[in-house]
């Protein structure tokens, strides 16, 4: 008989099927990558838990002596759960739940009630149920404070809320797991919620466009699925769709790529010479490293910059990354501010993320303010002509990220790279200097010097259209 672990059956609530092909099917879930695998883990003192037999047996020992618990693993009816901390409480125990993230979640009630369903199963009296989880308001200075980096809430009366039905719940979930043959499960918004799926092999009969590749399709997305338009181009005309979503459908009908050409000279025109087209790389723990981080705040490590001085010209470029193994973010700003002229437009790719991270800089060094500020007066969103559908090719399939524009626009992608994606470069940085990894210096230069150079060329590439 297999074993159903609280992991697993989280799983089971989210899909069906996910949870069969985790039991009949496990070479198809793809390994996680390294920003996945990249989680925070508390710290404390464990029982066994590389052996399932001797965690049961010492678990069910460490009861008498009335201390609390961690990883403490018990059976019922085969159903597994380890609770993260158990504390006396009485005649009664209470449930510890920590996570890393910043607030409850349903998902984390849900994992909670499956552990006092097989806890209470199993004889042991339940008390309270908490969840202790990081203050997002906590700013480090100086020692970590672990009685203010982390909040204490009781979820007492939510888990008794979801643990409802929870026996019907498993018993579907074992018929799944016992079935030969998988089960249906519709394509929806619970492929992304609360995770990211990973079987992926469910949309490979979807055409390249389908209906969730709408922008912002959301529940619409979902109905139209469900009554059979699977191909945006099949969209009924008395669907009411969007101006954005009705491009995408005209598109895809006629085989055309969309150019408002008066929208992007307007924005083109924004933009005053030299321009500093620029990027960062950072990454984030969950407990901050440094004085004046909060749990995941982004550190600075790299940047890239190519500067074109006038229309025509060839663009320069220069580049920081960290080389230490310390606080990486006077440095960074000190290399910024060498490089960074006073007047022009600084060019950017979704500006939020560079806006924030120079607000929090010139807050943690306030005496680089008044630069900062006179660079936040001077950026410019490349990120807007995409976002506005001034430009639109149906091989972005509904999404206005670089990496799609990019390869829609220029012909030119992220594909073949050692570090394709942000969070991968933040990962392998953060194991570069902190955790004794591999020299990946020239693939984080190469990725980052990309995204900047693909700013250049994407505007180079909307001149030659409004020409």
């Amino acid at each position: 008989m297999e074993i159903l672990t609280k992991s697993k059956y989280l799983i089971g609530l989210q899909c069906p099927k996910y949870l069969w092909t985790v039991f009949h099917e496990k070479e198809k879930i793809p390994e996680a990558s390294a920003a996945d695998e990249f989680k925070f883990k508390p710290e404390g003192i464990d029982l066994p838990v590389d052996n399932y037999k001797k965690n049961l047996e010492d678990s069910e020992k460490a009861l008498k002596d009335k201390k609390p618990l961690f990883e403490a693993g018990f059976e019922f009816d085969n159903c597994f759960s380890r609770a993260d901390i158990l504390v006396p409480n009485g005649n009664k125990w209470d449930i510890i739940e920590v996570k890393s993230g910043t607030k409850v979640k349903d998902i984390n009630v849900h994992d909670v009630s499956f552990q006092k369903y097989v806890y209470e199963n199993k004889g042991i009296k339940i008390g309270k149920c908490f969840l202790l989880h990081l203050n997002k308001e906590y700013v480090r200075n100086g020692e970590i404070d672990i009685d203010k980096l982390f909040v204490k809430e009781d979820i007492t009366s939510e888990v008794n809320e979801h643990i409802k039905g929870i026996k019907e719940r498993i018993t579907e979930m074992f018929e799944v797991i016992n079935s030969k043959k998988s089960p249906e499960t519709s394509i929806g918004n619970h492929c992304k919620d609360p995770y990211e799926c990973p079987v992926c092999h469910c949309w490979e009969s979807l055409p390249e466009n389908h209906v969730f590749c709408l922008y912002r399709g959301g529940k619409l997305s979902c109905e139209l699925y469900d009554s059979g338009v699977e191909s945006i181009k099949d969209i009924p005309d008395d669907i009411k769709l969007n101006d954005k979503q009705g491009i995408q459908r005209d598109c895809e009908i006629k085989g055309k790529v969309h150019v408002h050409k008066e929208r992007l000279k307007h924005f083109l025109n924004t933009l005053q010479y030299p321009l500093y087209y620029l990027d960062f790389e950072t990454f984030s723990t969950a407990i901050p490293m440094f004085d004046g981080l909060k749990p995941y705040s982004q550190v600075c490590f790299q940047f890239s910059l190519h500067v074109v001085e006038k229309e025509g010209a060839k663009p320069k470029h220069y580049d920081f990354l960290y080389e230490g193994n310390g606080d990486p973010r006077e440095e960074f700003l000190i290399a910024l501010k060498k490089v960074l002229g006073d007047k022009g437009s600084v060019v950017v790719y979704n500006q939020s993320f560079e806006i924030n991270r120079l607000k929090e800089l010139s807050e943690q060094f306030p005496s680089y303010k008044k630069w900062v500020d006179n660079v936040l007066t001077r950026i410019v969103d490349l990120l807007i002509p995409f976002r506005n559908f001034s430009y639109y090719n149906p091989k972005q399939h509904g999404s206005a990220s670089i990496k799609k524009v990019l390869p829609a626009l220029c012909g030119k992608s992220y594909s073949g790279m050692e570090i394709d994606n942000g969070g991968t470069a933040s990962v392998e940085f953060f194991n570069m200097c902190y955790n004794n990894g591999k020299d990946v210096r020239k693939a984080l230069l190469k990725y980052c010097e990309l995204d900047t150079l693909a700013e250049v060329m994407i505007v180079e590439k909307l001149r030659e259209l409004v020409s």
